[in-house]
């Protein structure tokens, strides 16, 4: 099997997948870009712990951590099989790399994984499991977890990071097809600059550099699982963008490649 990349995902609102537009249309076109993964391993902004915790679950149940959004999207289910060996595998890459992990035996999909997935694999056959993030600890810290997992890719995984470009919740706008704001355009132009040129140190030191950073991250849990898939590109990554678009104005749905 060919090399995968690691990807990061803008999931955006819960209701993306009744919606349409670029993203939707990007995302369903996702498994056309890549090999058929053997399993899949998402780092979600909406798993937060104190150490990594890794699922163990065989058969991982769709998780509606939101509320306030139509009716039909708690009826939708994603029954994809859980991957307890994968699951084992992250736990020995990480405790190789000296980070201290865990397990949790129950451990379902949040709209951070299923959403995407529903539209990228909806054949749900894709064995997946679920890595949470740190939310005290920096985006070096992130890029050095990313990096352990590496080998991950060269064994047919397809490490997604799923989070946010940007992500103010405060400026969420209730029309869908809202034109962003300067703020939100000037800081996610700054993010594809960055990754186009490789720039890892300014990306990381983004809090400091990057214009309208604690505008777009009043709380950083959305931008943190694009160091985990920076990282898990390897030292010597490059990034290309997978994918650009806005929903609801303050959202933007870039997504990346790393590899």
């Amino acid at each position: 099997m060919n090399t995968l990349p690691a990807i990061f995902l803008s999931h955006g609102a819960p209701d993306l997948t009744i919606r349409e537009g670029e993203v939707t249309h990007f995302l369903r076109s996702l498994d056309q870009q890549f090999s058929k993964p053997n399993a899949i391993l998402v780092i979600s902004a909406h798993w937060l712990t104190d150490l990594p915790r890794v699922s163990t679950a065989q058969n991982p149940r769709t998780i509606y951590d939101f509320s306030g959004f139509p009716e039909q999207l708690y009826h939708l289910n994603y029954p994809a099989p859980g991957a307890p060996e994968l699951a084992s595998r992250i736990v020995s890459l990480l405790t190789q790399a000296d980070i201290p992990c865990e397990t949790h035996p129950e451990r379902g999909l949040d709209h951070g994984a299923w959403t995407p997935l529903l539209l990228a694999y909806p054949a749900a056959d894709i064995p997946v499991t679920q890595l949470s993030i740190q939310y005290y600890r920096d985006p070096l810290y992130h890029c050095k977890l990313g990096q352990a997992l590496e080998p991950l890719r060269q064994e047919g995984v397809l490490i997604i990071g799923s989070g946010g470009i940007t992500h103010n919740l405060n400026a969420f706008d209730q029309n869908y097809n809202a034109p962003p704001p300067y703020w939100v355009e000037q800081f996610d132009q700054w993010v594809a600059k960055t990754i186009e040129d490789g720039h890892w140190d300014a990306l990381i030191r983004y809090r400091q550099l990057a214009p309208y950073a604690p505008e777009n991250h009043p709380t950083e849990e959305h931008f943190l699982p694009l160091f985990v898939a920076l990282g898990a590109g390897g030292v010597k990554a490059k990034g290309i963008q997978l994918h650009r678009s806005y929903t609801y104005g303050a959202f933007s749905m870039a997504a990346y490649a790393f590899s």
